[in-house]
């Protein structure tokens, strides 16, 4: 009796794990200098058992990756087209394209179809806030009349600034949306609700340690405990995924849906670009998360929940804007090549093995572009860094990242050759100013890699703007910034503004190009090695260093085009928004 009652609940233990994986989806997005070919990325998925997926459009190229896999797809129409699908007809024609277009034996499992990407950013304004509810009934209407509407649902994936808890009482049972769009969001969640389409949700515990030294570290993760937990109503949270979802419960709760389905449209954590942003921490986040899935834990709200996740994301993404900061460039769970770079339990079987690589994968021929041991012209050696980095990724170079212990000569070898390989290893793209030459020898100085680039038919090379023998822009400000780009450094973040417990990291984007840049001078000192700081966006640093007072002290203050010094104009910060708003309830 024992063993057949050991075996049920094998059984049941088996199939619960079975119901959670078939929860779990990823995010692919495809912002890269060079893309493998969209049926090599379909097959990836595929051979590591992905059952959903999310893109952030409709591109013709990966819908065809997809067609035939059977993978359901949430596609998206993009911000900048809501207004326009405002208009009936646009919504139809939209649909017609991007939906019936697919439907057809053999063609893309669409699900859902995401009405822009979180709108309703404080940092947008407002911008979309009157559009993007008409849209989303619009392209619902659309898709009931085209026979597509039983099966595929519109909804909107918003960003975890939408809900909150006000500073009084910083709980989770607190929550509520935002003052300024509740109306609108109760507008969208009755919709919703009305279609049988969840609630769609961004969430990010890693955001609450990018910038702050002083959040405790384990309550990021699933398995830690924080030394004061956060108690509400005698519940104990001692993680940010947790809390973070049960304050959008209780917001739902108090426009009287606290039953609508949420959806995790990006949950992840990344694994370069910052101290906090590694591979042993994107492994312990993972295997925690993966773990409660598959167990379907649910959070305190929604105990034994199943909770439909979309990892963020599949794949490296070079081409991406590091504003928020350089991390934003390394959230896959494989390289930009398709290699997996830590154990997960994608399968549910508690038993955490190395993703399948992609398959099919060619590559450049095996040579790298470095700095000449020979040359001369050292004087312009700043300028060219500056030169391939804006143009290039070169993110990993930043203080506690995988690059950030090369010396100057690595820095500008890493530099000349992350360009020469993203232009597709053109002889010209391997000059600079005589500055470089191309080796067959692998300069590699682990942990640091220096990658040989994939071979695609239809590159989607950076194009140069000027050749790179000459290899300057015209505006010498923005290759000194760029080369501070070059070598990572960024420094570290002011203390927050806010010190409640339960509080929102998160400033609105300032204009890019606030500040002027340092002088050539400075950007050779950094070369040198001899400025220690960290760079968090082109042309814009935050107020605090490591060693403050005394970079302070060694650098002349700038005047920029508008007359203000870089200490009065506005900054971006640690706190600038992920996708201009980083989100999420944060303990301090």
């Amino acid at each position: 009796m024992a063993a057949a009652l050991r075996c049920v609940a094998v059984v049941v233990a088996v199939a619960a794990a079975a119901m959670g994986v078939e929860a779990l989806g990823v995010n692919w997005g495809t912002m890269a200098t060079r893309r493998l070919p969209p049926n090599v990325m379909g097959q990836l998925l595929k051979d590591n058992g992905f059952k959903k997926v999310k893109i952030f459009d409709a591109d013709e190229n990966t819908m065809m990756g997809l067609a035939g896999t059977g993978i359901e797809t949430m596609i998206a129409v993009p911000n900048d087209m809501l207004a326009a699908v405002g208009d009936y007809g646009r919504a139809q024609e939209w649909v017609k394209k991007n939906v019936t277009k697919y439907d057809f034996d053999g063609g893309v499992n669409i699900k859902f179809v995401a009405i822009g990407n979180e709108p309703f950013l404080t940092a947008y304004n407002g911008t979309y806030n009157n559009v993007t509810v008409p849209a989303l009934k619009n392209i619902q209407r659309a898709l009931n009349e085209a026979g597509h509407g039983s099966v595929i649902k519109a909804t909107v994936p918003v960003n975890a600034d939408v809900y909150d808890s006000p500073a009084s009482n910083p709980v989770p049972s607190a929550g509520k949306f935002r003052d300024d769009i509740v109306g609108i969001i109760t507008d969208m969640v009755k919709f919703l609700n009305h279609s049988g389409a969840p609630f769609s949700v961004n969430i990010y515990p890693f955001l609450s340690l990018y910038g702050n030294d002083d959040f405790p570290i384990d309550y990021a993760f699933f398995d830690g405990a924080p030394p004061k937990p956060v108690i509400d109503n005698g519940i104990n949270y001692t993680n940010v995924f947790d809390a973070n979802f049960d304050t959008l419960v209780s917001a739902l709760k108090k426009i009287g849906f606290g039953d609508l389905p949420v959806v995790i449209g990006e949950v992840g954590w990344p694994t370069d670009g910052d101290k906090h942003a590694t591979v042993p921490y994107a492994q312990r986040f993972y295997a925690g998360l993966l773990k409660r899935l598959a167990a379907r834990q649910g959070t305190p709200l929604r105990p034994h929940a199943r909770i439909e996740v979309y990892l963020f994301g599949l794949m490296d993404e070079d081409a991406k804007s590091v504003d928020p900061g350089n991390f934003e460039r390394h959230w896959g769970i494989f390289t930009f090549d398709g290699r997996p770079k830590f154990p997960l339990d994608l399968r549910g079987n508690g038993r955490p093995a190395m993703p399948a690589p992609a398959r099919g994968v060619h590559y450049l021929p095996r040579r790298w572009c470095v700095l000449n041991p020979n040359a001369s012209n050292t004087t312009a050696l700043a300028d060219n860094v500056g030169y391939a980095c804006s143009r290039a990724d070169c993110t990993v170079l930043g203080y506690g990242c995988s690059c950030g212990s090369l010396d100057a000569t690595g820095n500008a070898s890493y530099a000349f050759n992350v360009y020469y390989q993203a232009q597709g290893q053109v002889p010209s793209a391997c000059d600079f100013q005589g500055l470089a030459m191309v080796t067959d020898k692998d300069v590699s100085q682990p942990p640091c890699n220096f990658s040989v680039q994939v071979a695609e038919s239809n590159a989607t090379a950076v194009t140069m703007t000027a050749d790179a023998k000459s290899s300057a822009p015209s505006s010498v400000p923005a290759r000194v910034a760029a080369a501070v780009l070059a070598l990572g450094f960024v420094l570290p973040p002011s203390p927050p503004a806010s010190r409640d417990r339960f509080a929102r990291v998160g400033r609105d984007r300032s204009p890019a190009g606030a500040f002027s840049c340092h002088s050539p001078e400075r950007a050779s000192a950094i070369l040198r090695g001899e400025l220690q700081c960290r760079f968090t966006s082109l042309f814009s640093f935050t107020s605090s260093c490591d060693t403050q007072e005394k970079i302070r002290a060694s650098l002349e203050m700038d005047t920029n085009t508008d007359g203000e010094t870089e200490e009065d104009a506005p900054r971006f910060t640690p706190y600038t928004l992920r996708r201009q708003q980083l989100s999420g309830l944060v303990y301090f």
